[in-house]
């Protein structure tokens, strides 16, 4: 499956919080997540750009479908 285009940051913030993520910090526009060991850093920009989410997604450890289940 393809990835979106046209997620932004603080969806994509939004998606992972659903996911039991919890923000640890914020350095300016990136955003620290983390779960049980995981720890994602998500720039909160107006879009993402293709590899960067991919780059979320293997971090986080979840697949594209799991992330448009909870958008």
């Amino acid at each position: 499956m393809k990835l979106p285009r046209d997620l932004s940051g603080r969806e994509v913030i939004r998606a992972l919080k659903r996911l039991e993520f919890a923000e640890e910090r914020q350095v300016g526009s990136h955003v620290r997540l983390s779960k049980s060991g995981l720890r994602v850093t998500v720039p909160s920009h107006a879009s993402l750009a293709p590899k960067t989410l991919q780059s979320i997604l293997r971090q986080a450890q979840i697949t594209i479908e799991e992330l448009r289940a909870v958008l």
